[in-house]
């Protein structure tokens, strides 16, 4: 099993996918690009509306808060209405609400439409997920790479995109986002068939269920803490780069490279020679480290941290998904929602705070916070292995797997 190329399961290579799969993933990268899109325009966004840092880091807070709640209906509505209508209604939204963004005339109508866009998105997302697993060829594995590689190529292309348009004006990365997300709908429409609805159609209070499994439920608190960390460096990073939009593109494109590249690359064989729980505690760890020395370095320390920490964020990423969608006896989908209704609490409470927590100290206070954030994900992880190990023993270095087959 060592020195398994990740990109070859199964029977064939992962990339050798229906066309149903490279469409859903396709619009999967647009749809992670909208998350970083604003990243190297949020000062430019100040700037044209006239508003404080705090103010629009509520783009991220409006965005993600409804995404988390909304996770608690997106399985309650494909399982009425299929997956691929779901999709298609979630697209639909993200096209309006991305597009109504670039027209704002102040930030609370930017910040309105980025909840309305956050709607969207989730009922696309937490679907896509289950719908590349179902159809992916190579089984579940295959399907969560493929999964991660729409997001990390989506986390790194975002900046850039935001970047270049964003150059001219801050209001054209949106309509940008509704162009490209409206062909994602078109290719939806012409290449994904109807998938076969589940069997019990799942009830609104299903995902929060779910999280009564200790599993899923430590899974879920530990992802909590390391969103806070995550998104304290996407949305409160730029404003202390305080670069133009053409540079923080570049450094949050190479960020999501990095991203990329360690969730899909480096992320399984590190899991494969060490375990899965090993190696998320220690990438916690050394985000948590990352942070503080980002908080606490000159300019490029900081700079040079905030790529790094693409590196973590993207072992985490990996190791996170498939715990969550393999820890318990919840069907995936409801898992998935679950998971994601806790942790993306923190993604939106992190770019909210961060902005306070600097008025009321110094810039330096909300990566140490961020640091602490990390370090707790990491001490769950580590209280709670034993509830966590049922998913985990899969990627048990081989000499440890072996012990355990011969109790």
């Amino acid at each position: 099993m060592h020195g398994k190329d990740p990109l070859d399961e199964g029977s064939g290579s992962i990339l050798r996918q229906p066309r149903a799969v490279w469409a859903t993933a396709g619009a999967s990268v647009v749809a992670f690009m909208g998350i970083g899109l604003v990243d190297p325009i949020l000062p430019s966004i100040a700037q044209g509306l006239r508003a404080t840092p705090s103010q629009v880091s509520l783009l991220f807070t409006s965005y993600f808060l409804i995404t988390a709640v909304a996770m608690l209906i997106t399985g309650f509505v494909s399982s009425r209405i299929g997956g691929r209508r779901t999709l298609l209604a979630g697209l639909a939204l993200v096209i309006v609400f991305a597009a109504l963004s670039g027209t704002s005339g102040s930030v609370g109508e930017l910040v309105g439409f980025r909840a309305g866009w956050g709607l969207g998105n989730a009922l696309f997302v937490s679907t896509s997920l289950a719908v590349i697993v179902g159809a992916a060829a190579g089984g579940s594995a295959a399907a969560i790479l493929l999964y991660e590689s729409a997001l990390g190529l989506g986390m790194a292309c975002g900046p850039l995109l935001g970047a270049v348009l964003g150059d001219a004006s801050w209001r054209y990365p949106f309509f940008g986002t509704a162009a490209l997300m409206a062909i994602g709908f078109l290719c939806i429409a012409a290449f994904l068939k109807e998938q076969p609805r589940p069997t019990r159609k799942t009830s609104l209070l299903d995902p929060l269920k779910a999280l009564g499994h200790g599993g899923l439920a430590s899974a879920a608190a530990s992802a909590f803490c390391y969103n806070y960390a995550f998104f304290t460096v996407l949305a409160f990073t730029p404003f202390v780069l305080n670069m133009t939009p053409y540079k923080s593109g570049a450094v949050f494109f190479a960020w999501g490279v990095l991203l990329a590249v360690f969730s899909v690359l480096i992320a399984p064989r590190l899991q494969e020679r060490f375990g899965s729980l090993r190696v998320l505690g220690a990438s916690l760890v050394a985000l948590a480290a990352d942070v503080v020395v980002l908080g606490y370095g000159s300019h490029t320390t900081a700079i040079v941290c905030t790529i790094l920490s693409g590196a973590f964020i993207g072992v985490n990423n990996t190791v996170f998904t498939e715990l969550a969608l393999g820890v318990s006896d919840a069907p995936r989908p409801v898992a998935s929602a679950g998971y994601n209704f806790v942790r993306w609490f923190a993604a939106a409470a992190a770019p909210y705070l961060a902005p306070k927590i600097e008025e009321w100290s110094d810039v330096r206070m909300p990566f140490v916070v961020a640091g602490l954030a990390a370090a707790a994900g990491a001490g769950i992880v580590w209280v709670r292995r034993r509830a966590l190990t049922r998913e985990a023993e899969e990627h048990l270095p081989v000499r440890q797997a072996a012990a355990l087959a011969a109790n």
